[in-house]
């Protein structure tokens, strides 16, 4: 299976709407603290990420990613 933006972007938002995220808020352009999602959530997903496609994401690069974009970008751009 090829790994597109697309195929993160769903993957990324079905894991947001386990961690409980509202799925009415959830777009590329949302913030972590407007969906609810905590340190122990984004490392949940940071985790899932890991399993579904090899990518892990650094504590100080998860600091720096804002938005669920942000996140789909990162993982977009180290995916295989």
């Amino acid at each position: 299976m090829s790994v597109t933006t697309t195929t993160i972007e769903t993957t990324i938002f079905k894991a947001l709407e386990q961690l409980e995220a509202e799925p009415d808020s959830i777009s590329r352009e949302a913030g972590f603290e407007q969906l609810d999602i905590d340190s122990l959530d984004l490392a949940e997903l940071a985790q899932i990420i890991d399993e579904e496609y090899g990518v892990k994401i650094k504590g100080a690069d998860m600091e720096s990613l804002k938005t669920v974009g942000d996140v789909i970008d990162y993982v977009a751009a180290r995916a295989a």
